[in-house]
């Protein structure tokens, strides 16, 4: 299978991304803790990066589409670099206090939101480069993100143990700085595609006009993205699972480990066993996906992915059992970002494909603060065994809305290339809300 450079460059650049994402996930939250002891102020901390994080991501769409996707996420990469650095600077230093970490995970998050929503629209940019199908670009992009994730979950581990936190957070800063020189090496530039970005040279702009073009052309990727009723029903969908998932990986599985005395071994073995299985259904997707139909897959894969392995982890099933059913529910889940990244790309014009796709994985983050709280308050007022079956039964529910909503009859459409994008933004927002 012959990828060619620019796929390969952005593959590599996000596992650099992602691992080194993973790193500052883990190192953060422990020097957190380890420095105070507060639980809460650890928390607090952690929603620090995530809030700018997922408000840059929803408003940063037009600065890609003005500047183009691969300058954004290497100029937010290799900005990340200092502010990353700065922490173990100042720890070399004796200068880190909590009072001065806050701002900084701050502005991390507001570099890293934008810089991850660019490298996402960078896909269908290297597919088209590439001659490749846009499913199989998405399905090794999240194959990609799996492997990232356990190797950057198991290399902070490893590296926060023998030399600490703030070390791990140099190794992170590092990985950001490879990132940028990969995307600048391997991946064209594309023209800007925004209506800003054509402004005649000499043509001067005032900041108010600047600031009102910006704001027009955030609420034009907002127009279009809720005028799409297949795109606001995957949005919603997997705003709500994420959720789900979040009190899964964050409350229910530790607290099972406790309760049930498999100790901390087995929260690893959990994760490990998910996802490497989807790690493997991501790879077999990316050749696979653009022959198969796509809604069927789509919506069995959800449901595989979600309610087995809730029901198992709540009626405290033996690891004999469930391990197997983490490995079918990982392979299925592999197969849920391939379908979903060609369809949503599909359905956005070139010209709108920054700030809509920023729109959209914002907000599927967004519930995702919230998901502990939801796992913590459900175990204080029942118990454990209840809390994951009902959260397992609302995945369920969630998973069913493709087969109920008449819009996803529209999900499996593929566009004909040779048009697909050319409509004016006009002419696609009247037609998708039809």
């Amino acid at each position: 299978m012959k990828l060619g450079r620019p796929v390969v460059a952005l593959l590599s650049a996000e596992a650099f991304s992602i691992t080194g994402t993973r790193l500052s996930t883990i190192a953060i939250p422990w020097l957190v803790l380890v420095t105070t002891g507060d639980a809460i102020l650890t928390g607090a901390v952690a929603m620090a990066e995530m809030l700018p994080y997922v408000l840059a991501k929803a408003v940063g769409g037009p600065m890609i589409d003005r500047l183009g996707a691969k300058r954004v996420a290497v100029l937010l990469d290799v900005l990340s670099v200092p502010v990353l650095a700065l922490v173990p600077l100042l720890h070399l230093a004796d200068q880190l206090s909590i009072q001065l970490l806050f701002p900084v995970v701050a502005v991390l998050g507001l570099l890293r939101g934008p810089a991850d929503a660019a490298k996402h629209a960078l896909a269908p940019e290297v597919a088209e480069v590439g001659g490749l199908p846009l499913e199989r670009v998405t399905g090794l992009s999240g194959a990609v993100e799996r492997f990232g994730s356990t190797a950057g979950a198991a290399l902070a581990g490893g590296v926060v143990a023998v030399l600490g936190p703030t070390a791990a957070l140099g190794i992170n800063a590092a990985t950001f700085c490879i990132a940028a020189l990969v995307l600048s090496w391997g991946v064209p530039g594309a023209t800007p595609t925004s209506s800003e970005a054509k402004t005649p040279e000499g043509a001067a702009l005032s900041s108010t006009h600047r600031v009102r073009g910006y704001l027009a052309e955030l609420r034009e990727g907002w127009t279009f993205l809720r005028g799409d009723q297949v795109l606001v029903g995957i949005t919603v969908m997997v705003a709500l699972t994420n959720l789900l998932d979040q009190a899964y990986t964050v409350v229910l599985v530790p607290v099972w480990a406790q309760q049930t005395g498999v100790g901390a071994s087995a929260i690893g073995l959990v994760f490990a066993v998910f996802s490497g299985f989807s790690i493997l259904g991501a790879v077999l997707a990316s050749v696979w996906a653009e022959r198969l139909p796509r809604l069927p897959v789509y919506a069995v894969a959800f449901i595989l992915t979600g309610l087995p392995r809730y029901l198992a982890l709540g009626l405290e099933a033996p690891l004999a059992l469930l391990l197997p059913v983490l490995a079918i529910g990982g392979f299925a889940s592999g197969f849920i970002n391939p379908i979903l990244g060609a369809v949503i790309f599909e359905r956005i014009p070139k010209e709108l494909r920054g700030r809509v796709s920023a729109l959209n994985t914002s907000l599927c983050w967004s519930l995702i603060p919230f998901g502990g709280l939801l796992g913590g308050v459900l175990i204080a007022w029942t118990s454990t065994a209840t809390a994951t079956i009902a959260i397992g039964a609302a995945y369920f529910l969630t998973t069913l809305v493709p087969l109920a909503r008449k819009s996803f009859r529209e999900f499996g459409r593929r566009p004909d290339p040779s048009v697909a994008g050319s409509e004016s933004v006009e002419q696609v927002v009247v037609q998708e809300t039809i």
